[in-house]
This record gives C-alpha cells, structure tokens and sequence, in this order.
C-alpha cells in the first residue's frame, strides 16, 4: 500500500489484488446474506442485506481494475494471506454474535475505506489510471458515517452490552489482523 501512495506500486501487484478481491467480495457477499438470516426478524438483518447489495455493487468494478492493470501469474490463485479476512468472515457469520460482528465491520470498513481513498488518488496521480479504473476504491473510499449511523439504528437504542462490546473489539482486532495480512502478502509479492 505505501509503494503505491509514493507513486512506486506496480500495476501487476494491484492485477493480483483485483483476482484476489473477486474471492474475497464474492465470500463476504455470502457471508452477509447468512448475517442478515440469522437476524431476519431484526433491522440488523436489513443492514447485513444492504452490505451484501453494496458486495455486488463492488463486484461490477473489478473488470474495469483488472483491465487496467493487466494480466498476472497469480489471478487465478488464492492468496492464503489474501484471503484469511473473508475466512474469518465466513467464521463469524456462522458463530459471530451479529451485533457485535456489526460494530467490527464498521470499524474495519474506517481503515479499509482509507486505504482505498490512498490508492485511488495515487493511481490516478502516478499511473494515469481513469474514472472506471478507480470506481472500485472510490466505491470503499466513501466515510463509512452513513453505514455506522444505520448500524447504530439497526442494533438499537440500547446499544451493546459491556460483554457484547468486549466481543465486537475481539472481533475487530482480528478483522484488523487479517486486513494488514491482505497487505502485507501483496507487499511480498515477487
């Protein structure tokens, strides 16, 4: 991520990051929709929902990114560093206590939002990436203080319970973990 925010990323590090974002959006797409089940009957059922449409709308941007940055040996290969994030996803959609993996996601979606924010105007400024190139990190890059206001509605007026939030931060700093793993293996890559 900092090789690209100084202008010396290359684009065949970022082909393998869109291959490796078309497994991750589709998991965690899932890994939503089995959120907003286990609490259909709850608006936090609808918020899972809505993060599972905005998963789909993110979709649509990686062919436009993965054209722009060319072709890679590793596209067609799954990163273990890459995708240990959406692991624990689909972890927590299965055993994760929903409101507290909401508040996690919110809190996740502030630093992911940020890296993309960095990387959009970087590709722009040193490799003259266009508007459909980007669209995938401009689509993360928005302040997430809509989605935190409908988390806030959507858990409740009570908000989470001294042990629910121990949770929702055990669950947000493994979620942290595995974002800076995703990095940190594109940063390796040869």
């Amino acid at each position: 991520m900092t090789e690209f925010a100084t202008g010396r990323g290359q684009l065949g590090t970022l082909a393998v990051l869109a291959a490796q974002q078309q497994r991750i959006i589709t998991s965690d797409r899932r890994s939503l929709l089995l959120l907003a089940t286990r609490c259909a009957d709850a608006p936090l059922g609808a918020w899972f929902a809505g993060l599972a449409d905005g998963e789909s709308a993110a979709l649509r941007t990686l062919p436009a990114l993965a054209a722009a940055c060319g072709p890679t040996y590793t596209t067609d290969g799954p990163l273990p560093g890459c995708q240990a994030y959406p692991s624990y996803l689909a972890w927590l959609s299965l055993n994760g206590h929903p409101p507290a993996v909401a508040a996690a996601l919110v809190a996740n979606f502030t630093a992911w939002g940020g890296y993309c924010a960095t990387l959009a105007g970087a590709l722009r400024r040193f490799h003259g990436l266009d508007e459909g190139a980007c669209a995938f990190f401009d689509f993360f890059a928005q302040p997430p203080t809509a989605l935190e206001q409908a988390a806030t509605e959507a858990i409740g007026p009570a908000g989470l319970t001294p042990t629910e939030l121990t949770t929702a931060h055990e669950y947000g700093r493994l979620l942290q973990a595995y974002e800076q793993l995703f990095w940190t293996t594109l940063t390796e890559l040869p």
